[in-house]
């Protein structure tokens, strides 16, 4: 990446380029200190957990507006064809 920065403010390569400088010594990182650790691990769970309740929440919420909407139609019908039996009609046929 930070060859990427340093092109970008260098388009034609003129300068020095400061990864290559022999005068600069490697960085020395402990992979230990760096990764996420337990710390990023627990939250990433949280996250994952979050989303799935988040999911079972919706699928519920879903299903009901569904269920909803079908006991809407059936007492529509039932309305419907109680209606054509008082008014001495047939009910039509679907």
């Amino acid at each position: 990446m930070h060859r990427f920065i340093v092109a970008v403010a260098h388009p034609a390569g003129i300068g020095p380029n400061p990864v290559d400088d022999p005068l600069i010594p490697p960085i020395q990182v402990d992979e230990n200190l760096v990764t996420p650790g337990v710390v990023g691990f627990l939250l990433t769970l949280f996250v994952a957990l979050a989303v799935i309740l988040l999911i079972i929440d919706m699928n519920r919420r879903i299903r009901r507006v569904r269920y909803r909407g079908e006991v809407r139609e059936r007492i529509e019908a039932e309305q419907a064809e109680a209606a054509a039996k008082a008014a001495g009609e047939h009910p039509a046929a679907d």
